[in-house]
């Protein structure tokens, strides 16, 4: 499933257009992270979302940037205003990367449900992730008892199978070291 070109005008669909604006925010921050880390510059963001909340990225900060921006006439060779403390900078940078970090886990934990979404619904189960446990009758309780029992047998035996192999590969590295 390849990258499509999208036309460029507005998402109608407000739902749509929320995933949209998160995707693409997030998207732009770490472009705009790596373009610092890449060539030293300093960047500040503001985004609004649709409903109007504000998002913000800076490096090192958005308020060095703004004050860098509302001192634009001093001369930015100026230690005396336009210095940054290097233990700070340094630190921003380590929380930069921890965002990036952080926001690659959450794309990976994105696509892990969106699997885990696909694999209930294959299965039939999705419609009981979306009630509460409450408001299930007596048949879907036992469908889902059922189920539950059967996804608890089969790892049962996934378990069992990956500790064999592993036991195989334990003594077949110490054959080996015997051997050698």
């Amino acid at each position: 499933m390849g990258r499509r070109k999208i036309e460029m005008k507005m998402v109608k669909d407000s739902n749509s257009r929320q995933v949209t604006f998160s995707k693409r925010r997030n998207g732009l921050f770490k472009k705009a992270n790596e373009l610092a880390t890449l060539c030293a510059a300093h960047i500040a963001i503001v985004v609004f979302s649709p409903g109007g909340k504000p998002f913000s990225f800076g490096h090192p900060s958005v308020d060095v940037v703004v004050q860098r921006l509302l001192n634009w006439e001093m001369d930015p060779k100026d230690e005396t205003n336009s210095h940054v403390d290097a233990e700070q900078e340094a630190k921003v940078e380590q929380l930069n990367e921890q965002l990036i970090d952080l926001v690659n886990q959450l794309e990976i934990e994105k696509k892990r449900g969106e699997t885990l979404d696909k694999a209930l619904k294959a299965k039939g189960l999705s419609k009981y992730c979306k009630k509460s446990i409450n408001d299930l009758g007596l048949d879907e309780l036992l469908h889902m008892k059922a189920s539950l029992e059967k996804l608890r047998e089969n790892l049962k035996s996934h378990i069992d199978d990956m500790e064999a192999s592993s036991s195989l590969l334990l003594l077949k590295g110490a054959t080996k070291e015997n051997d050698g």
